[in-house]
């Protein structure tokens, strides 16, 4: 349900900030801590962050019974409840319209006909613990029957029925927007949760409006950050960026929330998804699940089911990461772990692969002369004199797990030593039916040098990859690289876009067989507009960020999958051509200098029903060049020119108007770019 699903952004965001990036999202979240955090909910629940899942990313409001313990059963047979998951939480439009002549509220027979108890009760009886959604208004979300006033009458059904979790959201609240109606609105549920006697986990979700890290610790045992996410690159990266800086308020009892796992629905590649896992693990975020599990793919189930990873975020110590850079988009977060060893996270936001690099000392632990290292996502033992390196992919993340211990070092010595690998150079582009050369590398970041060291290098279907130095080394000395150059070829006619370059390294240690670590790198194939005047939504971008949903071509943004819009119409004129977006989004196209003009006409689709507010960038080689300034669906349609001689890159930005992108549907009807 993508209504529903966007109900929280509306009032969440009117901190969300529009800052052009060039080939990536353009959107960034202000988050200021003005307050130290408060103290904890002595309630003696989230002692760690909360495993489990919800319905609602999935299902919206198809919610019922059968899902609940489906997914309950599977907890048990798939192992993840093993991996700790527990919670199986029931999110909004589980009851009636209406509450009884008692004024409580009812779950809805047809969903539930065993009621939320019965449904509890087999939750329960598989070992596991049952969540329920209200809300701190007077309707919920989806226009249920809200809690505001009748908190002790709900939190008595939630214990009655064998509740153990309380998602509380903020939808339809009467509030006169001060902080402390929002403390006096949720302390109410806190105080009349507490007084039923049933320990009940207690989840705020009032989207970071207040700044609920400041003064929630008390009242609950996590707070929603930031707006609700969707299954997106940039809606992921979005709010990891606005969640990172608030590790000081995070700790056992209490947690920053930046909403629920998105993986395994379909929005993001496999590598896009374990970076969206890492990042909410290192940030001690609440795991919950958020897909249909009974559907799950093998590689979805290894995501959320990596043992490794889930105990950094399980990790009694109860500290969120810390970013210790981000240069450029090369994130590397370090997270200290209970018995001193260090989590650290390499993580590229970067549409290219990037090599990010840092040191054990610089994450915090001792000098020591050999340190032991495991890659939580390989599964690999490493030892390494104190570099921590990777060429990441692109939207990648490298997690290792580094320890001091005098007895972890020694048995390191036994490890195969940690090897930097990558493919570097090359131009910032290739033109199909050309050739370029790249390199690729291998550096022994261990104590112990590498032997009988072999490189492997393939591309894509089609291409040609040639060596044309030395791929192997008999023995790879500690410090020391092999560079190997390589010939790649490009045929004739591929499309545009960035191109992965893959392939293995293996090599030997001190002990044991041989070691395979995988290959890195990617060079981009542009191709500018051919002569002539073109339609924009012919021709093929470069990359192409949303807010919902992906870029349609020649239709409106249908917020979910691609194909699912309408003919695009702004102002009652419809247009056969063109660009159909969802703000926050940024659509970026090579020229190479041979372009001269863009035309075009802009506005909010009459779709939304007099709904929403956008703005249209025109952004050439990083300076924007046209804007349509803040639009509206009463606005109609808006005519914008833009000069583009000699650009090489022009990207066509639609930010959110500064108030949150709720029905925020712009097009760029009929497009049109004139080249030599």
């Amino acid at each position: 349900m993508p209504r529903l699903a966007r109900r929280l952004l509306a009032c969440a965001t009117a901190t969300t900030l529009w800052a052009g990036v060039l080939g990536a999202a353009a959107v960034t979240t202000a988050v200021v801590t003005t307050a130290p955090p408060a103290a904890a909910l002595d309630n003696g629940l989230a002692l760690t962050p909360p495993m489990g899942f919800n319905d609602w990313n999935a299902f919206g409001c198809n919610v019922d019974e059968q899902l609940i313990e489906q997914t309950a059963d599977y907890f048990v047979s798939s192992g993840l409840k093993a991996a700790g998951y527990t919670y199986v939480n029931i999110d909004d439009c589980w009851m009636t319209h209406s509450r009884d002549a008692e004024g409580r509220l009812v779950p809805d027979p047809v969903k539930f006909p065993d009621g939320i108890k019965g449904t509890a009760d087999y939750v329960h009886s598989k070992g596991l613990k049952l969540g329920i959604y209200e809300d701190a208004g007077t309707a919920t979300c989806a226009g249920y029957p809200g809690s505001l006033g009748h908190e002790s009458t709900d939190a008595r059904s939630f214990a009655d029925w064998g509740v153990d979790y309380l998602k509380y959201d903020n939808c339809n609240n009467q509030s006169d927007g001060s902080r402390q109606d929002y403390v006096n609105r949720y302390t109410a549920m806190r105080d009349a949760l507490a007084a039923t006697g049933r320990p009940i986990l207690f989840s705020l979700c009032e989207w970071g409006v207040q700044n609920p890290w400041e003064w929630a610790g008390p009242i609950g045992n996590s707070w929603r950050t930031t707006g609700d996410i969707n299954d997106s690159w940039s809606s992921m990266l979005d709010i990891a960026k606005a969640n990172m800086p608030l590790a000081d308020a995070a700790g056992p009892g209490h947690w920053n929330d930046p909403d629920m796992l998105e993986v395994g629905n379909g929005g993001m590649t496999d590598t896009e998804y374990r970076t969206h896992f890492s990042l909410w693990s290192m940030m001690d975020s609440p795991l919950l699940i958020g897909t249909d599990l009974r559907k799950a793919t093998p590689a979805t189930l290894a995501i959320l089911g990596n043992k490794d990873v889930i105990a950094l975020d399980q990790d009694p110590l109860g500290k969120q990461a810390t970013v210790l850079s981000s240069d450029d988009g090369r994130y590397v977060l370090t997270k200290p772990l209970a018995g001193g060893d260090r989590a650290v996270a390499l993580f590229n936001s970067t549409d290219r692969a990037q090599r990010i690099a840092t040191t054990a000392t610089a994450a915090g632990l001792p000098k020591r002369g050999s340190y032991a290292v495991r890659d939580l996502w390989q599964h690999a033992d490493r030892q390494s004199a104190g570099s921590l390196a990777a060429t990441v992919p692109a939207h990648g993340t490298v997690v290792l797990r580094v320890s001091a211990a005098p007895a972890a070092g020694a048995k390191a010595l036994l490890d195969p030593p940690l090897v930097d690998t990558g493919v570097t150079g090359g131009p910032d582009h290739i033109e199909p039916g050309t050739s370029a050369d790249v390199d690729t590398y291998v550096t022994d970041l261990g104590s112990l040098p590498a032997t009988r060291v072999a490189v492997h290098l393939d591309a894509p279907a089609g291409w040609t990859v040639t060596p044309r130095g030395g791929t192997t080394a008999i023995v790879l000395p500690r410090g020391k690289t092999l560079t190997t150059p390589w010939k790649v070829t490009v045929p004739a006619g591929t499309r545009p876009g960035t191109y992965a370059l893959s392939g293995t390294v293996g090599y030997r240690g001190p002990v044991g067989g041989v070691v395979t670590v995988p290959l890195a790198g990617g060079v981009t194939v542009l191709v500018p507009p051919p002569s002539g005047t073109s339609q924009l939504s012919d021709l093929d971008w470069t990359s192409a960020t949303n807010g919902w949903g992906p870029v349609e071509r020649d239709q409106s943004n249908g917020e979910t999958a691609a194909g699912d819009g309408h003919p695009i119409t702004i102002g009652g004129t419809v247009f056969a051509k063109g660009l159909g977006t969802n703000a926050p989004s940024t659509i970026t196209y090579y020229l190479g200098g041979k372009c001269s003009a863009l035309t075009t006409t802009v506005g909010v689709d009459d779709e939304k029903d007099g709904r929403g507010t956008v703005e249209f960038l025109v952004v050439a080689d990083g300076t924007t060049v046209a804007d349509s300034g803040v639009l509206t669906d009463a606005s109609g349609p808006k005519q914008l020119q833009a000069a583009l001689a000699g650009v090489q890159n022009v990207q066509l930005v639609v930010t959110d108007g500064g108030d949150g992108n709720d029905s925020d549907h712009a097009d760029w009807a009929n497009p049109q770019i004139t080249c030599a």
